[in-house]
């Protein structure tokens, strides 16, 4: 998925108010931010494949350390145990530990059978969503209408960059989402990790518009 990890960030508001949108954004996008690094470095290997499946050209033949099954789970302990002992906000660490643990979630739905259990399991899930590119962006538009209302519905703008800024990141996204979807196959391995490095700023971005927002219930 990609927005769909987002929608999951911008959700997250609801469930746990007082953290800040930027780490719960970075929470359910956390296995995608490691996996450009784990390219880089020649830990884990995709190969650009057009028709692999119907939504992406990308087939992802080995990425255990960042996205199988087990890894997300200790990954999403070491997230939220790592935000509950900065800011001994509870809820906060359960719903981003939840976020990350969310990522392996949405792309079992999503990917054809590719996602490993643990390192050096051959066991792989997938249920194939991608398959379907019109399925793929129903849903996943769908989770980010929903999660965009329920933002906007649990917070309001303080001043003008809550407001602007919220409504260029929720376009970006859009846009990005359809440049991912309909855009030609990246002519590299080596550009599709440094593209993909790009999404550092996506919790950057939300926590700078989230600082300018007020939780509706304090008005």
């Amino acid at each position: 998925m990609f927005i769909g990890h987002f929608a999951v960030g911008l959700a997250a508001k609801a469930a746990a108010p007082h953290a800040s949108l930027g780490w719960l954004m970075a929470a359910p996008i956390f296995l995608d931010l490691l996996w450009p690094i784990f390219l880089i470095a020649g830990i884990e290997t995709v190969r650009i494949a057009p028709g692999d499946t119907a939504f992406t050209p990308l087939a992802f033949d080995s990425y255990p350390w960042s996205h199988s099954l087990v890894m997300s789970a200790v990954w999403a302990l070491l997230f939220g145990g790592g935000y509950f002992l900065a800011t001994r906000y509870l809820r906060g660490a359960i719903v981003i530990g939840l976020g990350v643990l969310s990522h392996w979630v949405l792309d079992a739905i999503t990917h054809r059978p590719d996602l490993p259990l643990a390192p050096g399991s051959t066991t792989m899930v997938g249920l194939g969503l991608w398959n379907s590119r019109a399925s793929t962006m129903l849903v996943e538009l769908a989770l980010y209408a929903v999660a965009v209302w329920l933002y906007a519905r649990t917070t309001v703008a303080r001043d003008r960059i809550g407001r602007y800024a919220y409504v260029g990141f929720v376009v970006f996204a859009l846009l990005g989402y359809a440049a991912a979807s309909e855009g030609p196959p990246p002519p590299s391995v080596t550009i599709v990790a440094y593209v993909g490095l790009t999404l550092f700023i996506i919790p950057v971005w939300a926590a700078w518009f989230d600082g300018h927002r007020v939780l509706r219930a304090q008005l």
